[in-house]
């Protein structure tokens, strides 16, 4: 069933950046729009009239809802969605969504999942919608999530049972921008996925993963003793990065059945890295997965005339 007016508008709305689509009754989407109007860069928090103009732009009904993931939901966004507490089933985020405040619409906020048991607590904002879209299946799962900050979090069907945050991203941006490392690393280079330097420093790492400090010296000594180029630096700097990573969450995340939520070179890194270290890989598309994650979201507010009929 499709269509001409929109059954809802979705927002991924991040610190940096919004996306927003018009999605139909079935979930498929009519018109999107990316903005880089992220929370940071709305003046006096003004996140009504923000959305009001980018939803006129796309030409959507003043009355219609919008569902929103993301750093909206933040302590310094558009109203404050406070996190689910871990382990919890996804059904708990779309219950404890957050109304935002809007003289026309129906605004709903979904909020994160925190884990803040023992010694190791956690959060995430945005990646639970992405959990969402997956949709439920029995049994575990590991899901990875590559980006800036790298989640893993383990699933029992529907039901994260707990995750960790990677630096990964954050940690190349540091050492190739701000540590004595940016004399040997072109962080500009593009590390594609059979590059023999990544696949032997990630090999190494996934194997020893404890050592990755002592390791991380031997880019900048390379480039002073072996001619090391820094496209090449930059491969093993990616390579070491990811297979620690890997090689740590290995010890944590047992089940070998892995779902890897990635996009472009990112995700084509993780899954050459993942598939040498023996994990089955399923590969999801992020973005995908957030608007299905949304509409998920939607449907449980506002029931669509198409799931009404199935």
């Amino acid at each position: 069933m499709s269509s001409t007016r929109p059954y809802c508008a979705a927002a991924d709305w991040g610190t940096s950046n919004l996306r927003l689509w018009l999605l139909r009754p079935d979930g498929s989407p009519i018109r999107e729009l990316r903005s880089e109007e992220g929370l940071t860069k709305v003046a006096d928090r003004n996140f009504a009239g923000v959305l009001d103009s980018k939803l006129l732009e796309l030409g959507a009904p003043e009355d219609l809802p919008v569902i929103i993931c993301g750093m909206a939901g933040s302590r310094q966004g558009w109203v404050e969605a406070p996190y689910v507490e871990a382990p919890a089933a996804l059904a708990d985020v779309l219950q404890h969504a957050i109304r935002a405040p809007h003289p026309a619409r129906d605004v709903r906020v979904l909020p994160g999942i925190a884990q803040n048991g023992g010694s190791h607590p956690d959060v995430m904002r945005g990646e639970e919608t992405q959990l969402l879209g997956l949709g439920e299946r029995a049994g575990e799962r590991t899901v990875c999530m590559p980006g800036t900050h790298c989640k893993w979090v383990s699933l029992d069907g529907s039901r994260v049972t707990g995750f960790t945050t990677f630096l990964t991203g954050e940690l190349f941006n540091l050492f190739s921008s701000a540590s004595l490392l940016r004399h040997s690393v072109d962080p500009a280079a593009r590390v594609m996925p059979d590059n023999a330097d990544f696949l032997q420093a990630c090999r190494e790492l996934t194997a020893e993963p404890d050592q990755l400090p002592a390791r991380l010296f031997s880019i900048r000594a390379a480039s002073l003793l072996q001619g090391l180029t820094p496209p090449r630096a930059s491969a093993v700097l990616s390579g070491m990065l990811i297979g620690a990573e890997i090689g740590a969450a290995r010890k944590s995340f047992q089940s070998a059945n892995l779902v890897l939520v990635g996009a472009g070179r990112l995700g084509q890194l993780y899954e050459t890295a993942l598939a040498m270290a023996g994990f089955a890989v399923e590969i999801a598309e992020a973005e995908g997965l957030v608007r299905s994650g949304l509409f998920a979201a939607a449907n449980s507010f506002w029931p669509s005339p198409v799931s009404s009929a199935a």
